[in-house]
């Protein structure tokens, strides 16, 4: 940099010099020399001249202008969903108390935050059918890399099975998780028609080396995994953890995954409050059964609720952080830095507004409209919706007779944020895609979408 900038104090030159003669250094370069040769960008980088505050600000919204609004909320779900977040939800979180609570490194003087966090994790447990639950973790895909780690330190095995149709993101962040301490990651096979797991096949490949198995309840496709207890039943023959991944809104209509035996329940909080905010932060739900040996093992921290000795106020506490940058790095649990804790704070105010009832309207909403979705869909000719007989909940597949890419770019042009191409995922599945449907989707807004596919397909 030739000149000082104007918002970097350490660009003026005198500065530069004393901090380079503190450490050492001769050059800024010398900062970068254990970085390979190859790996280094030698250039210049194309960085625009300096602007006036009213320059910026005027090229920033022209940019803005560029975009389009939808005629109706996306119908692409697969990890990120629209979900209607009540206001009062981002009122709690924007309060200054909320916002700035970073992390609670002063427990004893952090009681508000150290609730909240409490508060969500009762939630979850209730929802879950759980005992205990973290203060979240980064999101659903790190939760199954946690919950896998987790299974192998208490069985010392090495091998997670799961389902073919997991979501191929959270399938990639597993194995960057597993791989590396000496694990591997093994598919089941599933039902051609229904696309439920095989359990002949997860018969055959559970065995004394399997950790854990997961499946994904709702699954990734949208279907519901009707055969979750001989699943568990037969997870838990070669004592083997049962892991399962959850749609927490499903779990309003839904068996809770405790009622059917899952030692480890992960899933994405973001449907629970949390707006869409291209595409992040999420929140990984994490919970497990009351088992000593598990709740030690857990990742990240979990906040418990005691007595004050002298007046008999309760008070909230650190229970556990089993994290490296407390404990020795040796008997660390997982290096997870922090939770998600204004995430996490949204989704407890949106459950404690929803409650048990709300949230069961909420599931039934959600089923109807996606079951409307599927009919209507179904009559397209040349559409094949769903693909699998199974029950569906707020996703599932849509088969075309014509290439997805052409559907979908001519969904675009009319303002519609089509579904999630499969092909390059499952091959197996032809040009299908994966639709969401939520309660943001009107029976209006899903007329919309078939009659502009009518118009498309002819």
């Amino acid at each position: 940099m030739s000149k000082p900038h104007q918002y970097l104090p350490n660009s003026v030159a005198d500065v530069k010099e004393k901090m380079m003669d503190e450490i050492g250094i001769k050059s800024i370069e010398d900062l970068y020399a254990d970085i390979p040769d190859g790996l280094r960008f030698k250039g210049e980088l194309d960085v625009p001249e300096l602007h006036t505050e009213s320059e910026v600000k005027e090229n920033v919204l022209s940019t803005l202008h560029k975009n389009t609004n939808l005629r109706c909320p996306p119908f692409l779900g697969g990890g990120v969903w629209p979900h209607y977040v009540p206001s009062v939800v981002d009122e709690v979180v924007r309060r200054a108390e909320f916002l700035t609570s970073y992390t609670p490194y002063q427990p004893e003087i952090s009681q508000g935050i150290l609730q909240s966090i409490f508060e969500y994790q009762s939630l979850i447990c209730e929802i879950a059918g759980m005992s205990v639950a973290n203060a979240s973790l980064y999101d659903w895909s790190t939760a199954i890399g946690e919950a896998a780690l987790l299974a192998s330190r208490l069985n010392h095995r090495n091998t997670v099975l799961v389902p073919t149709f997991i979501s191929p993101k959270r399938l990639s962040v597993l194995k960057t998780y597993v791989e590396p301490a000496g694990m591997k990651v093994e598919m089941v096979n599933y039902d051609p028609e229904t696309g439920q797991m095989d359990i002949e096949d997860l018969k055959n490949k559970v065995n004394e080396n399997t950790a854990a198995v997961y499946v994904e309840n709702p699954s990734y496709l949208g279907f519901v995994e009707e055969i979750v207890n001989a699943i568990s039943e037969i997870t838990h023959d070669k004592k083997s953890i049962f892991v399962v991944g959850v749609d927490p809104i499903s779990l309003g209509i839904l068996k809770a995954p405790g009622d059917y035996g899952a030692d480890i329940v992960v899933g994405e909080g973001q449907p629970l409050g949390n707006h869409m905010n291209f595409g992040g932060p999420l929140l990984g739900i994490f919970a497990c059964n009351h088992d000593n040996t598990l709740i030690r093992q857990m990742p990240g921290r979990i906040i418990g609720v005691t007595e004050a000795l002298e007046d008999k106020r309760r008070a909230f506490v650190m229970t556990l952080q089993t994290r490296e940058q407390h404990i020795r790095r040796e008997k660390a649990t997982s290096n997870i830095c922090s939770n998600e804790a204004l995430c996490s704070v949204a989704s407890a105010v949106y459950l404690s507004l929803l409650g048990p009832k709300g949230l069961k309207e909420l599931g039934e909403l959600v089923t109807s409209r996606t079951h409307y979705a599927m009919r209507k869909l179904s009559e397209l000719p040349g559409v094949k919706a769903p693909l699998f007989t199974s029950y569906h909940f707020k996703e599932f597949t849509v088969n075309f007779k014509i290439p997805y890419e052409k559907v979908n770019s001519n969904l675009l042009l009319a303002r519609i944020q089509g579904g999630l191409p499969l092909k390059g995922y499952y091959p197996e599945l032809g040009d299908s895609a994966l639709f969401c449907v939520t309660e943001m989707h009107s029976k209006k807004d899903i007329d919309i979408l078939v009659n502009t596919l009518k118009e498309v397909l002819d």
